[in-house]
């Protein structure tokens, strides 16, 4: 019982620690893909990169290939040591990754903390919100 305290109370403050950093953080311009399929709708870096829903079932690994071994099982069964590497992935991801990592993890069935599901969906959302999706000329 007093590890699962010490967990939420590390998540708790991971999630403040993570919602200052956005914050902080500028957009990284140089990270809009170029490479834009003749279908897109025409605001490609908005809706493809920060949309939670895919129309393929191609998966993207975000070098997270070893959190295949927490797929097809609930959260609770994960070791500490599962969690801490769902941890090192998520807090080492660009914000603009997100979205696409959610959509890998849900596409290889793997299940998340819901502190980690809370400050990714967190981030997805401020995404929406702010103009900083699409690039600016100076």
């Amino acid at each position: 019982m007093g590890m699962w305290i010490v967990i939420a109370i590390a998540g708790l403050a991971a999630i403040g620690w993570l919602i200052m950093a956005v914050r902080r953080t500028k957009p990284d311009h140089e990270s809009v893909p170029t490479d834009i399929p003749a279908d897109c709708c025409g605001a490609h870096a908005v809706c493809e990169r920060d949309s939670l829903l895919t129309k393929t079932d191609k998966i993207i690994y975000f070098d997270d290939e070893e959190l295949d071994i927490l797929a097809h099982r609930p959260v609770e069964d994960f070791s500490a040591r599962e969690l801490q590497q769902l941890d090192d992935v998520f807090y080492t991801l660009r914000e603009q990754d997100v979205a696409g990592w959610l959509r890998s993890l849900q596409l290889r069935d793997i299940a998340l903390p819901d502190y980690l599901r809370d400050a990714a969906l967190l981030i997805v959302a401020e995404r929406r919100q702010t103009p900083h999706n699409t690039p600016t000329t100076i």
